[in-house]
């Protein structure tokens, strides 16, 4: 058993690029893990390796007394939890009283809130917990949580969080998460596209992209995001880590959450623009340093 943590009934619901390694790391350290997804196929590695597969959300909160969703986007989340009209099948209702439901997803501060609010009707304690480290710190059990909910109650998943994580750090009431999430992948989207014109304008000039890298590199421009991201910018090599798609959306997410606490976001609407603009172009899903496709096209 990893991390002294003694085996618990966990439900997983979403198993794409995060949530199928992470759901294999809790596999791996001893607990019981019951799975479902949209697509059921992309569950067979994890039922090989010992997972239960559910045949709807409902049923694999059933099965827990800690629930973890990780999905795309708000909507995702909202069919999943509320479920389909008249078929009783979302997860929300599967919940049993006195469990625990964790969401990694990046929604709004308002949504998570309001799931708040929902799972306190069934007496069941809510965290939201998403999280940074891209597909490879979800493999390595590397990834960051930022939670918002009450402190208590994540004390209770701590043995559970480590396994799947390195570092987590508690915000505030629900809705902290999120907001503080938001935040920072604004930063990531600004600090990549302003990588991606730096060098657009270095290759023009006729010099090599590899002198800017090195360069930043030694100086204080440089950061962990444009270590990992930059050369491969340079080499045009997007393999989502973390998809493009996913970041547009959440600088959509951020803007909104700007609107409605009055805070004037100037260059996240800019940066949005500039990946709308390179979503609409893509043909297939591309890490979101695929930005740098706007100054080459």
């Amino acid at each position: 058993m990893s991390n002294g943590s003694a085996s618990r009934k966990i439900g997983f619901i979403g198993l794409g690029l995060m949530g199928r390694p992470m759901s294999l790391n809790l596999l791996k350290a001893g607990h019981s893990v019951t799975v479902w997804n949209r697509t059921a196929s992309r569950a067979s590695d994890l039922v090989a390796a010992g997972a239960k597969l559910a045949k709807t959300p409902r049923e694999a909160a059933a099965a827990s007394e800690i629930l973890f969703t990780i999905v795309s986007d708000p909507p995702a989340l909202q069919e999943i939890l509320w479920g389909h009209e008249g078929q009783q099948d979302g997860a929300l209702g599967g919940l049993q009283p006195g469990s625990i439901y964790v969401d990694s997803s990046t929604i709004s501060p308002a949504l998570a809130r309001k799931v708040a609010a929902a799972c306190t009707e069934r007496n069941v304690r809510f965290l939201d917990a998403p999280v940074t480290g891209g597909d490879w710190g979800a493999r390595e059990g590397n990834l960051v949580f930022m939670i918002g909910g009450e402190a208590e109650t994540l004390r209770a998943v701590e043995p559970v969080l480590s396994v799947m994580g390195k570092k987590w750090f508690y915000l505030g009431p629900n809705g902290a998460g999120q907001t503080i999430k938001l935040a920072m992948n604004g930063i990531l989207a600004l600090q990549v596209g302003a990588m991606a014109e730096a060098l657009a304008i270095v290759s023009k000039a006729g010099l090599s992209e590899q002198s800017l890298i090195e360069v930043l590199q030694a100086s204080m421009a440089r950061s962990g995001v444009l270590d990992v991201k930059a050369p491969l910018m340079a080499k045009s090599e997007y393999k989502p880590s973390f998809p493009l798609r996913l970041m547009h959306k959440d600088l959509g997410l951020l803007l909104d959450l700007g609107n409605q606490l009055g805070v004037a976001l100037p260059t996240t609407a800019a940066a949005r623009e500039v990946y709308s603009y390179v979503k609409g172009e893509a043909q297939q899903d591309l890490d979101y340093s695929a930005v740098m496709k706007f100054w080459k096209k």
